[in-house]
């Protein structure tokens, strides 16, 4: 009798399915905030120096997350193409991480050190010139775009006030580091560090 109440209003239906889906939510996410696995940086991990900062920022607004994940599950047929499975501790410094579902192109996170700088330079530029089955777009503006120092600096200031380890340093000197770089030379940058720092584990 109670569940066809239930069934036949409307308004109480949706606020019981909004307080079933909130606890649930509640119960997953609380424990994690508190887990050291979650919220500590693994072995190894850092945070991003002033170049693959801005290469990340590019990688985020080109929508290259679209067709990119960078999660390796912990399966056979993901360790043995990509690598070791991803691990939370990899991900602390990365707002928003770029974990992705969609594959179209490869899973990048190891992808660090796989193809030289000149390889990734001409991907970027025509990627079919290297892989000819690719339906990649090409992205020729990011070698004319300059990095702005001004911003990476301010980001930079923003993220150590919410936590990430940079030291005054490393803030001071971004711009200096990011200097007459395209936004390419930065996309680069990213990508040649994925996965580098837990290259231990391989």
């Amino acid at each position: 009798m109670k569940h066809e109440t239930i069934e036949k209003n409307i308004n109480l239906m949706v606020i019981l399915i909004v307080v079933a889906i909130s606890f649930g939510g509640l119960v997953e996410i609380i424990p994690l905030t508190y887990s050291n696995d979650t919220t500590k940086a693994a072995e190894g991990i850092t945070p991003y120096p002033a170049l693959r900062l801005a290469g990340r920022d590019v990688y985020i607004r080109e929508g290259c997350y679209g067709c990119h994940s960078q999660q390796i599950r912990p399966f056979r047929s993901e360790t043995e193409r990509y690598g070791p499975y991803s691990i939370a501790g990899e991900f602390v410094y990365d707002r928003p991480f770029q974990f992705g579902s969609k594959r179209t192109g490869p899973d990048l996170a190891r992808v660090g050190g796989r193809y030289s700088d000149d390889w990734q330079r001409i991907h970027l530029l025509d990627p079919r010139s290297v892989v000819p089955e690719s339906n990649m777009p090409a992205y020729p503006w990011l070698a004319e775009a300059l990095v702005d120092p001004d911003l990476i600096t301010a980001k930079m200031a923003a993220l150590q006030k919410l936590g990430d380890p940079y030291s005054n340093e490393e803030i001071s000197g971004a711009a200096a580091a990011v200097a007459g770089k395209t936004e390419m030379d930065a996309l680069i940058a990213y990508l040649q560090g994925l996965g580098t720092n837990r290259s231990s584990r391989r």
